[in-house]
């Protein structure tokens, strides 16, 4: 991060006139982070409804599998891109964030090809529905990583009205896209149709920044911010991993319909889920900011951050269980009678997870990766143990409150690890400084 050079403690008066200008260009940022995010979640939320109804349970399932895989790889990508340039590069002069994010946005690209030829390569040797999902999302994961390299870009310029037109833009085309894949009618036709117009944004992306993505430069933005990065890409790959192996591990123990039964129960807290996958794109952003020039607000920060999102997803859960049957067949399909069983479980778990992104912001803005990453080791074990734990006592209502006892749990881990991390940065408050 760079560092602020000089005086900076100002005259009464004019620390008075500067305060709100400061909560305005704050709550500008965050509005933008809360409408990108809408725009995600209603994206998200719309494509796993429409699969659902389209291709039944088992179907569904097996959409979910590459939907979880994608989200592997997206972390991965996360991981070694774009979360050093968000902790690195946020606020930053305009040429140092131009340089950084070519170079960014090429790893995330590099990212894309190298593991998509991968999931490509595995799709077509193990065939059969779950084989053609898998090469689908491999032929579209460049795009769909690029773009979600776009939005983090976006939002450490403190741009997130940007951000906000590229999800809707990829909104947009996604429309006729789901309509082509639904007279199609497989799993790979869905998938191919969520990363096209992923893909379509994407360029779009290139566009707006006026930046073309330098691939030959991920070698060299690799080594500088080695790190972070390789401690983010553990961390990041835990998390999703864990997310992954509950799901293969559910399909194994219980079926693969039972893994459409998670989803689509997440689906219905899909607007908190999607909150929390893209928390990063302005949590991390707008925390590194507090950090530097109110170090001691930090932690209530990310309190009324965590907090925030532990109650708004507590009320949304409760509105759930008022829905009427009726209205849920309608949303949801023949997936509603055994999704809507597990609303209770996912909402706490939500709830939990959301409590634990606030401190986890902080740990990140903090540069805090050991602490970081070893809370997300904590986390995932638990979240694997308890899911699979449960699916083997009950099915897959046993792994819904299994995850979700691991999530609460796992939330005080990340709080005990910030306000250590807290104690630390008192002691010894130099920021690292960085200018390209």
């Amino acid at each position: 991060m760079a560092a602020e050079g000089g005086n900076t403690t100002k005259p009464p008066a004019e620390a008075e006139s500067t305060r709100p200008a400061a909560r305005r260009a704050v709550a500008g940022r965050l509005s933008w982070g809360l409408a990108d995010q809408a725009a995600s979640s209603v994206s998200n939320f719309a494509v796993g409804i429409y699969v659902a109804r389209s291709l039944g349970l088992t179907a569904f399932g097996v959409f979910s599998l590459a939907w979880v895989t994608y989200g592997v790889v997206l972390n991965v990508s996360r991981g070694l891109a774009t979360d050093p340039l968000v902790v690195r590069f946020s606020g930053v002069q305009a040429a140092s964030w131009r340089t950084a994010v070519a170079r960014s946005s090429g790893t995330a690209l590099g990212v894309g090809a190298a593991l998509g030829a991968a999931s490509l390569v595995f799709g077509l040797a193990l065939g059969g529905r779950v084989g053609v999902a898998f090469a689908c999302l491999g032929v579209v994961l460049p795009g769909l990583l690029l773009q979600d390299a776009w939005r983090f870009a976006f939002f450490a310029a403190g741009a997130g009205r940007k951000a906000f037109v590229n999800d809707m833009v990829w909104a947009v085309v996604l429309v006729p896209a789901m309509v082509v894949a639904a007279r199609e009618g497989s799993v790979g036709a869905f998938v191919l149709a969520w990363g096209v117009s992923a893909a379509v944004a994407a360029v779009y992306g290139v566009v707006q920044s006026g930046i073309r993505p330098r691939p030959a430069g991920a070698r060299e933005w690799l080594r500088e911010h080695h790190d972070l990065g390789s401690r983010y890409l553990v961390e990041n790959v835990t998390n999703s991993g864990a997310s992954q192996l509950r799901a293969y591990g559910l399909g194994a123990i219980v079926g693969v319909g039972a893994v459409g039964v998670v989803r689509g129960a997440e689906l219905l807290l899909g607007p908190f889920l999607a909150v929390l996958m893209g928390l990063s794109l302005v949590t991390v952003a707008e925390a590194a900011r507090v950090l530097r020039r109110a170090p001691h607000r930090l932690a209530a920060f990310c309190l009324l951050l965590g907090g925030g999102q532990a109650v708004a997803a507590t009320l949304w859960g409760g509105a759930l269980l008022l829905v009427p049957d009726r209205l849920g067949k309608l949303v949801l399909g023949g997936v509603w009678h055994s999704a809507s069983q597990l609303i209770v479980p996912v909402t706490l778990g939500v709830a939990g997870a959301g409590l634990g992104t606030g401190a986890a912001a902080g740990l990140r803005a903090l540069g805090a990766a050991r602490r970081s990453l070893r809370s997300q080791l904590i986390a995932s074990a638990c979240y694997v143990v308890g899911g699979l734990g449960g699916a083997a006592a009950a099915g897959t209502a046993g792994s819904a409150w299994g995850v979700a006892a691991a999530t609460l749990g796992s939330s005080a881990v990340w709080w005990l690890q910030l306000r250590a991390a807290l104690r630390e940065h008192h002691r010894n408050p130099i920021p690292e400084v960085r200018t390209s």
